[in-house]
C-alpha cells in the first residue's frame, strides 16, 4: 500500500510517544457532530437512500451524484471501466490516482501542472486534483471545461478530484458533470472532518454512474455513514460557520509559516512547501510530538494541516521557533 497521512500508529512505534499533534492530513480538525443513529442502524442492510444523493447534488451543485465508500473506491474502480487508454495524471498529486491507472492495460504518463495543456492532445484520459493535494495548485474552471470538451470529442474522460474543493467552491466544475466524459470526485472526509465514515460522491453522466454503481455492487455505503452524511450535507448553518473558520485558520497557518521564512502555498485546510531539508524538518517535528507529512520523491517537501486548538497552535509555533534557531546557528 502507498503511504498516507494520519498514520499515528507508525509514529508511536517509531518515536515511542502518545501525545501526538497530528498535522499529517488535510482533514478539518473540528469535525461535524454526528447525530444519534437510529436503533436499527447496525442491523439493517444499508439500502441506498435516494435522499442522500439529492442532498449531495444540492450541496455540491451537481446534476447527479453517486455515493461511494470514500472517493478511494471510485479511484480504484474508474480505471476498470475503460479499455486500455493513454492516461495523463497531473503530478505531483494524490498518489492513488497514478497507482491505479497504471494497471488494467493503461499507458500512464505523469505530467506537471504547467504542462497539462500540451498533454491533452496525446491523452484519452486526464486526471487532475483541483485544488491539488499536496501543493494546493489549481486550474481555472474554464480551462478544465475546455480540456473536457477536447477529450470528450474523441470519447475521452477528464477526471477532476475536488476532494479539497469545499473551501474553493467557486472553482468547482461539478455543475457541468452531466456532460459525457466529465467525472468529478467529492469527499465528505476533508471539509466535514468525517474521514472515518468512508463516504464520497461521484458526479458524472447518468450512464457512467450506472456503470460505476454496477461495478461497485450493492450496499456500497454503510447505513450509519448515510445517516450522518445526510445531516451534515443539509446543515447550512454549520457549513457556513465552518467555512469562515477554516478560511481564517488557513490564513493563520500561512502567516505563521511566513514568519519563519517558509514560503508555502495550499488551501484553507493545509499548507505545503518545497523543503531542501525535508527529512530533517520532519524529524525535528516528530521529536517534539508533531506529526507532519513528508514527501520524499520529486515533490520533495512538507505538508501541514491545521492544529485543532490554541494549545496545538502554540506547540507548532514553539517547534517552528526552535527549527528556525537551529537553522540559523
Amino acid at each position: 500500500m502507498l503511504e498516507h497521512g494520519g498514520n499515528l500508529r507508525d509514529a508511536a512505534l517509531r518515536f515511542g510517544r502518545d501525545d501526538w499533534l497530528d498535522l499529517s492530513t488535510g482533514i478539518n480538525p473540528h469535525w461535524y457532530p454526528a447525530p444519534a443513529l437510529p436503533g436499527n442502524a447496525w442491523h439493517r442492510l444499508p439500502e441506498a437512500d435516494p435522499e442522500l444523493a439529492l442532498a449531495a447534488a444540492a450541496y455540491y451543485g451537481a446534476p447527479l451524484m453517486l455515493p461511494v465508500a470514500g472517493t478511494q473506491a471510485a479511484i480504484q474502480a474508474l480505471p476498470r471501466l475503460r479499455m486500455p487508454s493513454r492516461v495523463t495524471v497531473a503530478a505531483p498529486s494524490y498518489a492513488e490516482h497514478a497507482h491505479h491507472w497504471n494497471d488494467h492495460g493503461h499507458t500512464l504518463t505523469q505530467t506537471s501542472y504547467e504542462a497539462l495543456g500540451a498533454a491533452v492532445a496525446n491523452s484519452d484520459v486526464m486526471v487532475i486534483c483541483n485544488p491539488n493535494n499536496p501543493t494546493g495548485a489549481s486550474v481555472p474552471a474554464a480551462q478544465l471545461l475546455q480540456w473536457a470538451d477536447q477529450l470528450a470529442a474523441r470519447g475521452g474522460w477528464l477526471v477532476v478530484d475536488e476532494a479539497f474543493g469545499d473551501t474553493a467552491q467557486h472553482n468547482s466544475i461539478a455543475a457541468h458533470s452531466g456532460r459525457p466524459g466529465l467525472i468529478v470526485l467529492r469527499s465528505v472526509g476533508k471539509f466535514f472532518g468525517l474521514a472515518g465514515i468512508r463516504l464520497g460522491f461521484v458526479a458524472a453522466h447518468a450512464d457512467l454512474l450506472r456503470d460505476l454503481a454496477d461495478l461497485l455492487g450493492p450496499w456500497a455505503v454503510s447505513g450509519p455513514a448515510q445517516h450522518i452524511a445526510l445531516a451534515a450535507l443539509r446543515d447550512r448553518t454549520w457549513q457556513e460557520h465552518t467555512l469562515d473558520q477554516l478560511l481564517a485558520s488557513g490564513e493563520r497557518l500561512h502567516q505563521l509559516l511566513a514568519a519563519h521564512d517558509i514560503h508555502s502555498a495550499g488551501t484553507a485546510l493545509f499548507q505545503w512547501w518545497s523543503e531542501e531539508r525535508a527529512e530533517a524538518f520532519w524529524q525535528h517535528m516528530a521529536e517534539r510530538g508533531i506529526w507532519v507529512r513528508l514527501f520524499k520523491q520529486a515533490a520533495r517537501g512538507i505538508r501541514l494541516g491545521l492544529p485543532p486548538d490554541e494549545e496545538g497552535w502554540q506547540r507548532l509555533e514553539t517547534a517552528l521557533n526552535e527549527w528556525t534557531n537551529k537553522e540559523h546557528t
